[in-house]
């Protein structure tokens, strides 16, 4: 059973009573470009993941199959019970190194990229996790803990997450002793010095106790959400991309070609002694921090909000009917998506750009629905493509309005 899937409508549910809650609370924690981009994060991770997760699958299944010691049964309640503190044991480990290791934070920086803090956040997940992740959870193979078990702990894990994210949930007293809460996992959100690589159990809070990594929030030190290398981009793609970026840049200008190698598995922020002499890289203090913000027209904003809905329903979709799909399939999903949100990233940017990849965005939908129907991935009706026609023509006409009011809004 996909639970994600399941929870979706719920994620957004939710979503909305937060929205309720600022305004009952007068506070304003969600901006819509900045939800919108953690969401895209999210879409686009499910997206990939439907590629990528099969390196993770197999490989603990063969672990399993060939190296396991012993031999647990799924029928058995205490395996369950016994998998489940075991996997957020591994993933306190995973967690801790993705912020301590620079290759493995470059993956793992998407997540703590967005500077507010809200139920959006917790869905804005990376798309190169998969490509370490794995490796933290073989220990769970080699006891014998089968498949089944371990996908579905590691789903439950998740799915417990995402209630963290939020400012509206004060601290928990004793609850807060043993479990995660909103108010310690703010505090694993924060750039503020004192916070910093800070509470990275998934359900547990234990193991942050148990091995000195643990931080209550305080009342005197108000959190600052985000990282100290801003993402300032409402990209999904840069999103992804930026640390690795970063790190290849150091490498490139390394003289050392050890340091250029060793770069990647340093801990997090070391750079080559020569290349953090020529070009060294200040932080920012944040007494004097500015949200990363873009200044776009309530017709713009609305635009982009209604066009992304269409990219949530996609990825729904793709994320319960992918299991069933050809390779080739998915990789055309994957570009069509990753093209989709990145326009739509540029577009919340304001980039000069964005209205000419829109206009060429809304043309290739029409192929790309035909594409869909031909892999049997879409059974296209004269009403679906019906559909497609008067969406194009309200989305070119919307188009036209924004462009036409954003013209009239220059100076002479």
């Amino acid at each position: 059973m996909n639970y994600v899937l399941y929870a979706v409508p719920f994620f957004f549910l939710l979503i909305g009573l937060e929205l309720l809650a600022d305004r009952w609370r007068k506070v304003s924690t969600y901006r819509l470009a900045d939800a919108i981009n953690s969401l895209s994060a999210g879409v686009l991770s499910t997206t990939v993941g439907l590629l990528t997760k099969v390196v993770g699958l197999l490989t603990y299944t063969f672990a399993w199959q060939h190296w396991g010691v012993f031999e647990l049964s799924a029928q058995n309640l205490w395996v369950w019970l016994f998998a489940f503190v075991f996997y957020d044991f591994c993933y306190y480990w995973n967690h801790r190194l993705g912020h301590e290791r620079n290759v493995l934070w470059a993956a793992h920086s998407v997540h703590h990229q967005s500077e507010e803090y809200n139920l959006s956040t917790a869905l804005r997940q990376t798309s190169t996790g998969w490509i370490f992740g794995w490796v933290f959870y073989l220990p769970m193979a080699l006891v014998g803990v089968p498949p089944l078990v371990f996908l579905t702990v590691a789903a439950l894990n998740l799915l417990y997450q995402f209630w963290v994210h939020t400012r509206h949930i004060p601290k928990l007293g004793w609850f807060e002793w043993v479990f995660i809460s909103p108010s310690n996992h703010r505090v694993h959100h924060a750039q503020n010095a004192v916070y910093m690589d800070r509470n990275y159990g998934g359900v547990f809070i234990v193991w942050d106790r148990l091995f000195g990594t643990f931080q209550e929030e305080l009342d005197e030190e108000p959190v600052v959400f985000g990282v100290t290398t801003p993402l300032a981009s409402w990209n999904p793609l840069w999103a992804n991309l930026q640390f690795y970026v970063v790190l290849w840049r150091d490498a490139v200008l390394a003289e050392s070609w050890w340091d250029k190698l060793r770069i990647w598995f340093m801990r997090t922020g070391w750079r080559p002694a020569d290349v953090a002499a020529k070009y060294p890289q200040s932080k920012a203090d944040l007494s004097q921090f500015v949200k990363f913000h873009v200044p776009l027209r309530p017709a713009q904003q609305l635009y982009a909000g209604l066009q992304f809905v269409l990219y949530v329903a996609a990825g729904s979709f793709l994320l319960a009917t992918g299991a069933n799909q050809s390779v080739a399939v998915l990789l055309g999903s994957c570009a069509w998506m990753a093209f989709g949100l990145y326009v739509l990233g540029l577009w919340l940017e304001n980039r000069p750009q964005a209205l000419g990849l829109e206009v060429l965005r809304l043309l290739l939908n029409a192929p790309a629905l035909w594409l869909a129907e031909q892999a049997g991935l879409l059974p296209i009706s004269t009403l679906g493509w019906s559909l497609l026609g008067l969406y194009s023509l309200a989305s070119a006409l919307a188009l036209v309005l924004v462009a036409r009011r954003g013209s009239a809004a220059l100076p002479a």
